[in-house]
């Protein structure tokens, strides 16, 4: 709290700094700082201290700063328009290559041909190479900013080049070795590059075992594989086997908070990423999944109205509906994270299928024999019936069984259908939950209704 509180302080005096347009002031402090805590101050300004940064700034500098800004940002169009024109380019030339892909990617056509016309023609046509890639792919979220050298090259040349190009790479832990027709061959580390004699050869001291990905592969897959070996960055190739860039950890950093966001968003039923949006807009994207939902919920509603004179002739079972199928929805909702969380760090999804069923199977029927037991109990001390609370406790263990079971294998059953199961979101299954659980209680209530007449 106590550094929070500094930082804003900070924040706060560099304001007044800004205002003031003492630039060498504002320089030697600002560019002291962190690129993430630059970021920060960045995106607290209101535009007229925004457009002193830019005069204060270079191109260069800004770039630094929009390198740490997540792309997604719902101000980077705004911030990219009250920029001048050449100013915005030629910040976008000196960013990474795939930063500034995931910037213009969010623009339209128009304004993206405006600014590569204006942009350095080398740096155009690695972004035009990107641009292209399918969403979501190993493609679209590499970079070229990378080192390559080739096999038959000494220690000595290859730590010229290094140095050469270790201002405009992204990561130079890894240098990468290459044929002349670019395919990949090896690979070296920083680390051993600076260790070995500076005559030896490279193709004496690389490593010839590469892992690397496919261009169309999905980023989640690259997220696992970077998981999985502790790499800080994985090579890009084509069907070739020609090295086309790199991902690096911190763009997989991303891609794990995206897909994060992304489940949770399908559990709740909402866009948990908007969280700055105005009421109406706000409302517009929840509405139509809670109408969906509505209606799903008036098939329940109709189910309950089928069993109405049993309710009339027994007005004690309406009491315990909401008990049975909330207990299950709950049931449900927690498989379902479960299953979405295995499908998600699992590497092969067809493993043990029937076993992970069994085990769904016996999980709910464990914790709907403890709830049951424990609910026939209370209801039976309750309304000294104990025929209603075994009645209750069947229901229960039934209901909780069947939530279970469908909250593992609807996200399963989606995953081999091609769609994302997180879709299949906790609102659903909890609506599922009810319908069941209300079929399941009364057909269990009519066999002992003799006891309640």
């Amino acid at each position: 709290m106590t550094e929070t509180l500094e930082i804003e302080e900070q924040f706060d005096w560099l304001k007044e700094v800004l205002r003031k347009e003492d630039m060498t002031t504002f320089r030697d402090v600002f560019l002291d700082w962190h690129l993430y805590e630059e970021a920060q101050f960045y995106l607290s300004l209101d535009e007229n201290e925004r457009q002193k940064i830019y005069h204060f700034l270079s191109p260069y500098e800004m770039a630094n700063l929009f390198d740490v800004i997540e792309e997604e940002h719902e101000d980077v169009k705004e911030f990219l328009a009250e920029m001048r024109p050449s100013y915005a380019a030629e910040m976008l030339t000196e960013m990474y290559t795939d930063n500034a892909v995931d910037i213009l990617n969010q623009l339209d056509k128009a304004t993206v041909a405006r600014f590569l016309s204006t942009m350095k023609s080398e740096k155009v046509e690695d972004i035009k190479e990107l641009l292209h890639y399918e969403d979501k792919t190993a493609g679209s979220i590499m970079t070229t900013d990378y080192v390559a050298i080739v096999a038959n090259q000494t220690v000595k040349s290859a730590l010229t080049l290094l140095k050469k190009k270790a201002l405009t790479a992204e990561i130079i832990y890894y240098i990468y070795v290459i044929r002349e027709d670019e395919t990949l061959v090896g690979v070296i580390s920083l680390r051993d590059l600076i260790v070995s004699d500076d005559e030896m050869m490279i193709a004496d001291i690389m490593n010839e075992r590469v892992i690397s990905v496919r261009v169309g592969d999905d980023q989640e897959d690259v997220a696992k594989m970077i998981r999985d070996y502790d790499f800080l960055a994985v090579p890009v190739i084509d069907y070739e086997d020609c090295l086309l860039g790199i991902i690096t950890v911190d763009d997989i950093i991303d891609v794990i908070d995206d897909e994060a966001a992304s489940d949770y968003s399908g559990l709740a039923g909402v866009d948990v990423e908007a969280v700055a949006e105005t009421p109406l807009k706000a409302s517009s994207k929840r509405l139509p999944w809670l109408i969906t939902l509505l209606f799903l919920g008036m098939s329940t509603a109709t189910l309950i109205s089928h069993y109405e004179v049993m309710i009339n002739e027994a007005s004690i079972l309406a009491v315990f509906i909401s008990l049975i199928t909330g207990t299950a929805g709950n049931a449900g909702t927690q498989s379902l994270a479960v299953a979405v969380r295995r499908l998600a760090i699992s590497d092969d999804k067809d493993a043990g299928f029937v076993r992970l069923i069994l085990n769904e199977v016996l999980t709910g029927v464990i914790t709907g024999l403890v709830t049951g037991a424990v609910i026939c109990v209370v209801i039976g001390l309750w309304k000294n019936n104990f025929v209603l609370g075994l009645v209750i406790g069947i229901a229960m263990l039934c209901a909780i069984t069947v939530a279970n079971l469908a909250g593992s294998l609807i996200p399963m059953l989606m995953e081999k259908l091609g769609f994302d199961p997180a879709v299949a979101s906790g609102p659903f299954i909890t609506t599922l939950s009810d319908l069941t659980s209300v079929l399941i209680y009364f057909n269990i209530a009519s066999l002992f209704m003799s006891f309640f007449v």
